[in-house]
């Protein structure tokens, strides 16, 4: 984890007004109050020969690891910003689900709306009258009582996928102490194991950015195969 954090970050894709990074497992966004290592305090080391800090596009939770996409100026921002509201954009992630899945494939649709505690903080509930949430899910591998999904979804919740997992899988992503267990069986991980394994913007005029990210050591290590 602390070599993934502190070390070069990689380029998966590179053009005049877009970076695709492969984003490590652990790293935040945002700097954390307590301090520490955060993509805001590295952006300087991305901008590669340009004078302006390229920006996040979107977000990632900080266990998270794969693509992400930085606008590399102002216009591309809003261009790339628009994309994402139009859906014009796919992202493939790949999970692995602390339990063995029912089915191969299928559509998982809950809305989602968010609830807070004092005790507990807030988290993501199913609720009837929540933001429309839609993720797509097919089964690549079975394992040792874990399943690795493919997930591609239509709408961009935040942590759409983890509570899908949990309520339209029956199992949260190992790992995951908010919508899972953390660890099954004695198995456990130091993250939530989901990965964005795959993106792709459409754009005017242009072929699109497409970038794929290989897949972490920690999600390589369980040895699933597909």
């Amino acid at each position: 984890m602390t070599d993934a954090i502190h070390g070069p970050i990689p380029i998966l894709f590179e053009d005049g007004e877009a970076l695709v990074i492969d984003k490590p497992g652990g790293l935040p966004l945002d700097t954390p109050r307590a301090g520490g290592p955060s993509l805001e305090v590295r952006l300087p080391e991305l901008c590669l020969g340009f004078q302006r800090v390229p920006f996040p596009v979107h977000r990632l939770d900080r266990d998270t690891s794969g693509c992400l996409l930085l606008a590399r100026n102002p216009k591309a921002l809003k261009r790339f910003a628009a994309a994402f509201e139009a859906r014009l954009v796919t992202k493939t992630y790949l999970g692995v689900v602390a339990g063995d899945v029912e089915g191969d494939s299928g559509t998982i649709d809950l809305a989602l709306s968010k609830i807070s505690s004092e005790a507990e903080g807030w988290r993501m509930i199913p609720a009837k009258k929540g933001k429309p949430s839609v993720t797509h899910w097919r089964v690549l591998d079975r394992r040792d009582g874990l399943t690795l999904v493919e997930f591609k979804p239509e709408t961009g919740r935040t942590h759409q996928i983890r509570i899908h997992a949990l309520a339209g899988l029956g199992h949260g992503l190992l790992g995951d102490a908010v919508y899972g267990e953390g660890k099954v069986g004695g198995r456990g991980a130091w993250r939530t194991l989901l990965h964005a394994s795959k993106l792709v913007v459409q754009r005017d005029g242009k072929p699109p950015v497409e970038a794929e990210a290989p897949l972490p050591p920690d999600i390589a290590s369980l040895g699933f195969v597909w």
